[in-house]
């Protein structure tokens, strides 16, 4: 975090004020700003350095901190994803196992996953087929992942979806 000045540590003679309510006093004296602040039990924060004459802003200065620690936080929260494989009732062996693997590597990343069968023509009434198919993903992915969505029917597609159990993506790194 950037290292902004408080109150004696601002050296600019005059500078642009704006007091706790939000309200802009105008450009007053450092000293007047200080006098002002410190009548109000507050500190003097200089929020915008570069502006001339520089802004500075009557305020609570640990207050200020902690809302600029929770800001940084914001940001690096990486949002989760969900991340989705589309899978043929008639899926042959090598191409089941290769969305295997994308899905387990989604899963170790941290993402949600769902997976949909499609059922084309007259491939609706083998539903039992599509089952099949999402339980035996389903024992595939237990060690790294548990069902987060039952297998259900959308349309012509049957759904399930996936949640990562927790330590999956730490135990990998660790390898």
């Amino acid at each position: 975090m950037k290292q902004v000045r408080v109150n004696e540590r601002i050296r600019i003679p005059r500078v642009r004020l704006i007091d706790n309510t939000g309200n802009q006093v105008g450009v007053v004296s450092r000293d007047e700003a200080l006098n002002l602040a410190k009548s109000k039990s507050l500190d003097l924060v200089e929020i915008a350095p570069h502006e001339r004459p520089p802004v500075c802003k009557i305020m609570d200065y640990g207050k200020y901190l902690y809302q600029e620690k929770q800001k940084q936080k914001q940001k690096k929260q990486k949002a989760i994803k969900v991340k989705e494989l589309k899978l043929g009732v008639k899926i042959q062996e090598h191409d089941y196992l290769t969305k295997l693997k994308f899905a387990r590597e989604f899963l170790e990343n941290g993402n949600r996953l769902k997976i949909r069968i499609f059922f084309r023509g007259r491939e609706i009434v083998h539903l039992n087929m599509g089952k099949q198919i999402l339980e035996r993903i389903k024992d595939d992915v237990s060690d790294i992942a548990k069902v987060e969505l039952s297998p259900k029917m959308e349309g012509r597609q049957m759904v399930m979806q996936f949640i990562p159990v927790r330590g999956v993506k730490n135990a990998k790194i660790k390898d």
